[in-house]
């Protein structure tokens, strides 16, 4: 699949060697290698494993009451400002114990691998301090060995400020850079650090301190940018060669050019445009015209998208920013295993990747977009495996 385009073998088989694909390509073309394993998937449509490169899996409580307040007219900013948002969920999270955290995040976790996902990022940024962080970033790997699901972990410490540091953000930025990044890193906890750029987070100034630094420990960066305004951090980010910058309803073309040149992914989340009631339309045409890849994630989180599927994010894309199904489908595999710097094994069913995918009993592939929730009968492998879902409890 190149710039969102199907990429179709019909009549198709797959080898697969231990976790990886050894051969794709016609049936009739099947290489001779002895005795093996046939499974027969009759005719279904084969996909690459779905993939939600944007997540905030792990948290505690939930914010079902502010979503009431934002159907009667208080604007989110307004939430935040008075304590809620980010630092109501800040609260639950650091009072949930590690277990707890673990088993609500693994709950989700398997509604995602049940429709197809079988690579994920987990972000933090609901502890804003070191134990907390580490306690999420814990969770992140834990539901990796717990589950068949790849699992990357983000460090979003720079998410919002915590109470302790009001007024005290430069401090509170210090402490992230100081303290809480090379410990995590230390840890092996932290497979990309990310940032919120915003009026009501964290200022680019501020979060190019948190790159710096980022980048002294040897670990890529990805940012939160243009969701409520325009601050440019998606230049940013390019300038830094981020994985992605995410959100972008308010990004310029300049922005677009900026990401074009530095390879820096376009996450799109219509889950949280949706949420907010959302009138800006991040700029798909200028992300098109200037062929910067284009992935579509969950957002899955308390506040402002508590999507549990993908799929959906899939139709909505398509249904609110005007994608083609081709190009919602690129988004959730190819696009979004760059987003996660796995675009060398995973995001495509090619030789020598990792053998996930997802064996569809639907009429063409458009349905992944066209269906409007519920179960599309499936098949999921991850690792070469097929998953036995009533062995894992899901």
């Amino acid at each position: 699949m190149a710039r969102g385009e199907y990429s179709i073998i019909e009549d198709a088989a797959i080898l697969t060697d231990g976790a990886r694909i050894a051969w794709i390509g016609p049936r009739g073309a099947t290489p001779d290698i002895g005795e093996c394993e046939v499974v027969d998937l009759q005719g279904a449509w084969v996909t690459p494993g779905l993939i939600d490169c944007h997540t905030h899996l792990v948290f505690g409580g939930d914010r079902s009451g502010e979503f009431e307040e934002r159907l009667q007219g208080v604007s989110y900013a307004d939430i935040a400002a008075r304590g809620g948002g980010i630092a109501s969920t800040v609260r639950a999270t650091r009072e949930a114990s590690g277990d707890a955290l673990f088993d609500s995040a693994r709950t989700r976790a398997l509604g995602l691998l049940r429709e197809g996902v079988t690579t994920l990022e987990v972000k933090s940024g609901y502890g804003l301090d070191l134990a907390n962080e580490r306690k999420m970033l814990a969770v992140a790997r834990r539901l990796a060995s717990a589950l068949p699901l790849t699992v990357r972990a983000t460090c979003l410490a720079a998410h919002a400020l915590p109470p302790e540091y009001a007024k005290r953000t430069d401090d509170y930025i210090a402490y992230v850079c100081d303290d809480m990044l090379p410990a995590l890193v230390a840890d092996g906890l932290v497979d990309a650090v990310d940032a919120f750029c915003e009026h009501i987070a964290f200022s680019p100034q501020q979060v190019e301190r948190v790159f710096r630094r980022a980048g002294e420990l040897g670990v890529p960066v990805k940012l939160h940018a243009e969701q409520l305004s325009s601050l440019h951090g998606s230049s940013l980010a390019a300038r830094y060669r981020a994985l992605s910058a995410d959100h972008l309803e308010y990004m310029t073309e300049e922005d677009v050019i900026a990401m074009a040149q530095a390879g820096t992914v376009a996450v799109l989340l219509p889950g949280a445009f949706y949420m907010l009631r959302e009138t800006q339309l991040p700029p798909v045409d200028a992300l098109r015209r200037h062929r910067v890849p284009i992935a579509i994630a969950s957002d899955l989180n308390p506040g402002t998208s508590p999507a549990l599927s993908l799929r959906m994010m899939l139709n909505m894309s398509c249904t609110l920013f005007r994608l083609t199904p081709e190009e919602a489908l690129a988004g959730a595999t190819v696009h979004a295993a760059r987003a996660l710097g796995l675009a060398s094994t995973h995001g495509t069913l090619e030789e020598g990747k990792m053998a996930d995918f997802v064996a569809w009993k639907i009429g063409r592939p458009a349905e992944l977009a066209y269906w409007l929730g519920g179960a599309l009968p499936n098949r999921v492998v991850r690792g070469g495996a097929e998953i036995d879902f009533g062995h894992i409890g899901a």
